[in-house]
């Protein structure tokens, strides 16, 4: 039944991969995404997604070491190998997730809720089962065999308002992992993320304790767990009830660790009212509230002075408040102790931008978009291309800036196409010809763009009755507003055969406000 509704070149890409069997559950399965390209894919999606959603948390390397070491326990004893890497992201939202590849976060927000190192271990464990057992993967097969074409995957964090300027592979992501898992995926993480639980030496009744709070704590609707960890991982009853059922098969007893996972991220807990002032700084920097945004930086700061992101919110109101010299002193600070993450880059440069320190701020620009590509960052980039003659390479940072729906996402399409409408303006302006009822050839013009348009030419080129070539130029009398058409009555006929005729655009130019 395949053969008949898939192109030819799928049906091989079948035939080359096949059924094989799942290497955690053993059951057999049509694998369409080999191993070679989760790995890749993991590799090339895993430091955007964490750009993206906070950056990792750098104040205190020891837990991020700490982390890893548990996860690195666990990833031994699955049933795939896979090159596991472990980190966490600074983010106050409760979330943990995996890329295909076996590339796994887990963020601030989740361990301060946590009680012990086996609640650590189910989290941990039920990830690497994720991408142990492809779960990831077979969302992509999904997408292979409803669209003929492998979807492109990341993350898009429903919390990170840096989400919506990303772009390129990271900003046509199809939210692999902030869609829910399938019952079946979050049933078979919970069990073999138990087993793999038990094998290194955790109680497996953790799981059980874990899955109850997550229970209760969906049951209070609580926003930061509905949009952070709940989103893509549902808890349940029936979870809680298998969960016991797992548990009474395995080994009982087991390490809990309750007291080295508090020693472990005591600096989390010290700083957690810091991470509060910090949150509702940002809310009240985005509510443009500048003064009360700077209180709050300031108070987490007296807290946690290490803390990049306390700097970096400083930084922010003074970017707003067109204090660009203080600006680039509270992100040099923001640097001094976290200089991998886009964000400090970014606003850095936007601040040199201003003023005037060209060179500067394009290696700032250059530096964030190695980290993230961002609207923002490619559209100055951009701007700073055509400053210095360079239109081919601007049109390549517009280009790529323009397929965000941010402000500078926006400003990029416009210098796109103010750019290279005159070249080609067909590409932007759509001709379909056809006839009415006296065969007279009718012309739809359609405007693809965000932009209005004016002073629109268009040519119709047929052969005359005398097989003679000809060309008419036409243009409309009117401007054509974003994603309108026009029909106009060209007068050029009676044609009985369409196929003889061509048209297309030759000029327009954007609209000037």
């Amino acid at each position: 039944m395949l053969k008949k509704f898939l192109p030819v070149s799928l049906i091989l890409f079948f035939w080359l991969t096949g059924c094989a069997a799942n290497p955690v559950t053993g059951k057999n399965e049509l694998v369409l995404v080999p191993k070679s390209t989760e790995i890749n894919l993991g590799n090339e999606q895993y430091l955007p997604s964490r750009q993206m959603q906070g950056g990792d948390y750098k104040t205190e390397p020891q837990i991020a070491t700490y982390i890893r070491r548990v996860g690195l326990k666990l990833a031994a004893v699955s049933d795939r190998q896979l090159p596991y890497e472990f980190n966490v992201i600074n983010d106050s939202t409760p979330n943990a997730w995996a890329l295909p590849g076996g590339k796994i976060v887990i963020n601030r927000g989740l361990l301060v809720e946590l009680n012990s190192e086996a609640e650590l271990a189910a989290v941990l464990g039920h990830e690497i089962v994720h991408a142990a057992a492809r779960h990831g993967a077979k969302r992509m097969e999904r997408g292979i065999l409803l669209q003929g074409m492998i979807i492109a995957t990341g993350i898009a964090s429903s919390n990170s308002e840096y989400s919506r300027f990303a772009v390129g592979g990271v900003g046509i992501v199809s939210q692999l992992l902030t869609h829910k898992y399938s019952r079946n995926a979050e049933f078979e993480a919970d069990l073999y993320g138990m087993h793999y639980m038990s094998r290194a030496g955790y109680d497996p009744r953790a799981a059980i304790v874990l899955q109850q709070t997550f229970v209760r704590l969906a049951e209070e609707r609580n926003p930061n767990w509905l949009n952070g960890l709940f989103a893509s991982h549902p808890p349940s009853p029936e979870r809680v009830a298998a969960n016991r059922v797992t548990a009474a098969g395995l080994p009982q007893g087991g390490d809990i660790g309750r007291d080295r996972y508090q020693q472990a991220i005591a600096p989390l807990l010290r700083d957690r009212e810091a991470y509060k002032e910090f949150d509702q700084g940002c809310k009240a920097l985005s509510s443009g509230d500048n003064e009360q945004a700077l209180t709050l930086a300031q108070k987490a700061l007296k807290i946690q002075p290490h803390e990049a992101l306390f700097h970096s919110l400083r930084g922010d109101v003074r970017l707003k408040q067109q204090r660009y010299r203080d600006a680039i002193t509270n992100y040099n600070r923001a640097l001094k102790y976290n200089d991998e993450y886009f964000h400090f880059y970014l606003q850095r440069g936007l601040a040199r931008l201003k003023l005037k320190k060209t060179a500067l701020a394009q290696a700032d620009l250059e530096k964030s978009i190695t980290l993230l590509p961002t609207a923002p960052a490619l559209n100055a980039l951009g701007n700073l291309s055509l400053d210095q003659g360079d239109h081919s390479k601007a049109k390549k940072y517009f280009m790529v800036a323009a397929s965000s729906k941010s402000e500078a996402g926006q400003a990029a399409s416009l210098a796109l196409i103010r750019l290279d409408l005159p070249d080609n303006p067909h590409k932007y302006l759509q001709l379909e010809l056809s006839r009415d009822r006296s065969n007279y050839l009718l012309a739809q013009i359609t405007n693809r763009t965000e932009h209005s348009v004016e002073d629109v030419v268009f040519m119709i080129q047929f052969k005359d009755r005398h097989a003679k070539i000809r060309e008419v130029q036409l243009q409309l009398p009117n401007r054509l507003g974003a994603h309108q058409k026009t029909i106009i009555a060209t007068g050029i006929g009676p044609f009985a055969d369409l196929r003889k005729v061509q048209g297309k655009v030759i000029q327009a130019r954007i609209v000037e406000d």
